[in-house]
């Protein structure tokens, strides 16, 4: 017999993904916003953050009543010349000590395809994995967890070349062998990247059984897609069967938010914030 979901009619379940909204104002005006509408969560990205203080918007993110599951997302790793290499680990790096400022639980790694000018799918995957070693270490001293982040395999030539679970976790396993009960090292699991995939299902108890599951993303997958980054479907618009895939992580231990983001060049980010945030808390409790 299987548990049943937790209800996300209850907001402190629900994560507000900035992206969601498009980015189209400060973050401050999006924290307070957020909050209002009854969501328990937030995770910012980098652009909406870097040059501005992160700290005191850690403090206002504390101050709304919003936990800050993830801040999202990496520079890109792979790279065609070891200074290259080295400078976008630095850039990460400097990311994650602003994740420690913003008091955020974990930083979300989407490392990255094939480097510019290269074929070397190998190669661009033993760059992520060395570079991943050395943002953990950091990670541990700043107190900020690293989420990798598989992404659909179309985005394997450019965004990342991490597609499926059982990658991520390999890659888990080799540089962070001992987890104990709060791993340093894990995974966020995004519907959109992970619903098509036959050994997900295993992949997520995998995780599970490691405690290495340390974000649930949800958005849709729309027929047809007309943009393979920027037409995602809010939830219960597309062809993800999403309670299928949160009650499979739900199983697996996971008692975090369930976090909305949707990249919508030609739809929800011409919409007004107020209905986007309306509808995902609506969606979040009679679809997700």
């Amino acid at each position: 017999m299987t548990n049943p979901l937790r209800d996300l009619a209850d907001g402190r379940l629900c994560c507000l993904n900035t992206a969601t909204l498009g980015h189209r104002e400060p973050i401050l005006t999006v924290i307070d916003a957020v909050a209002r509408a009854g969501f328990g969560a937030i995770s910012p990205w980098r652009r909406d953050v870097e040059g501005h203080d992160a700290a005191a918007i850690g403090r206002r993110i504390k101050d709304a009543g919003l936990v800050l599951p993830g801040y999202c997302r990496s520079t890109y790793l792979p790279a065609t010349t070891p200074d290259g290499f080295r400078a976008n680990v630095e850039d990460n790096r400097r990311a994650i000590s602003d994740a420690a400022s913003l008091g955020a639980q974990s930083f979300v790694m989407v490392v990255g395809g094939v480097a510019e000018g290269s074929k070397d799918l190998d190669h661009a995957r033993r760059q992520v994995e060395d570079g991943t070693a050395r943002l953990l270490e950091h990670g541990r001293e700043v107190g900020v967890r690293i989420a990798l982040e598989p992404l659909h395999p179309m985005y394997a030539g450019d965004r990342s070349c991490l597609n499926t679970l059982a990658q991520a976790l390999d890659i888990c396993d080799r540089l962070d062998p001992e987890p104990g009960p709060d791993p340093w090292l894990g995974v966020a699991i995004d519907c959109y990247h992970c619903w098509w995939d036959p050994d997900r299902a295993a992949g997520i108890a995998r995780a599970g059984a490691a405690r290495r599951i340390l974000g649930f993303h949800v958005c849709d997958w729309l027929v047809p897609t007309k943009d393979l980054l920027l037409d995602r479907g809010m939830m219960g618009d597309g062809v993800i069967d999403i309670p299928a895939i949160r009650g499979e992580i739900e199983a697996a231990g996971y008692q975090g938010p369930a976090e909305v983001e949707v990249f919508s060049a030609n739809d929800w980010w011409q919409r007004d914030r107020e209905e986007v945030l309306k509808i995902c808390r609506e969606r979040f409790a009679t679809v997700t």
